[in-house]
């Protein structure tokens, strides 16, 4: 079965609802992860979603913060979730096709500002709940599965825009780039983004803060998509939809895509 995955930080599903219908429409993904869905679950606009072809979807959601969810128009069922780090929010779901794939959608906790715990509670329930998740797939031992999301960190020197300038900004620390090496390490994950685009600068997120985002270009690379190793190699057409950051009211996030041919 061949199908195209993307995963995007939508920052409130419900306000940016015609920008998920314009991707559904004009990219229409089989899979489409969303992160900081800012809604219950009952209350994600879905009937747009379906007339789309998105007949399906696992989610977990609060009101005006986190959330995640995964729109299919393959049949799916939902796999679980894990509220890591016993925070309370809902930052994971998971969700099973039919081929017997599974995909883990997360939202890993920004962090704050200041990249120190014992001034940042923020900071620490960050570090926190990467532990967790190293320790989850240290024993789940992932098969045959995908894991997208907004995981708030830019590991490598060309996933930001200025590697020193960055050394000691939250999102591209050592210490949160080592936790995140980790909970790779712990499901054998392989990145697929960067084993399809293994060289450059390569960026998903954008500061609304920057007045002219697309010519000053200081961009991260928060958003991600790996795969364990008996399926990374069936993967292929990774891209991240640039565009999108410049769409009417846009996500400081942009999609990123890959394809599995399974």
């Amino acid at each position: 079965m061949a199908f195209t995955l993307a995963t995007w930080n939508i920052n409130s599903v419900r306000l940016r609802e015609a920008l998920v219908l314009q991707l559904l429409r004009d990219e229409a993904p089989d899979v489409l992860c969303l992160q900081e869905c800012k809604s219950p679950v009952e209350k994600i606009p879905m009937e747009g979603f379906r007339a789309r072809g998105y007949t399906h979807m696992v989610a977990r959601g609060q009101k005006g913060y986190n959330g995640v969810a995964i729109l299919s128009k393959l049949p799916m069922e939902e796999a679980g979730s894990e509220d890591f780090a016993a925070l309370g929010h809902a930052r994971h779901i998971a969700g099973r096709l039919e081929n017997g794939v599974t995909v883990h959608n997360f939202y890993v906790p920004a962090g704050g500002d200041k990249p120190d715990r014992t001034i940042n509670e923020k900071f620490g329930q960050k570090l926190d709940y990467l532990t967790e998740m190293r320790d989850w797939f240290h024993g789940k031992r992932p098969e045959k599965a995908i894991l997208v999301g907004d995981l708030n960190i830019a590991p490598r020197e060309d996933d930001v825009w200025n590697h020193k300038q960055l050394l000691r900004i939250v999102s591209h620390t050592p210490v949160e780039v080592e936790h995140l090496a980790q909970v790779q390490e712990a499901g054998a994950w392989v990145d697929i983004t960067r084993q399809d685009i293994p060289e450059g600068n390569l960026y998903s997120w954008w500061s609304y803060r920057s007045p002219d985002w697309d010519a000053a270009d200081k961009g991260r690379r928060l958003d991600h998509v790996w795969a364990t190793p008996d399926i990374s190699n069936a993967a292929h057409s990774s891209r991240v939809l640039r565009a999108a950051r410049g769409w009417a009211q846009p996500s400081d996030h942009a999609p990123v895509f890959a394809s599995f041919d399974l």
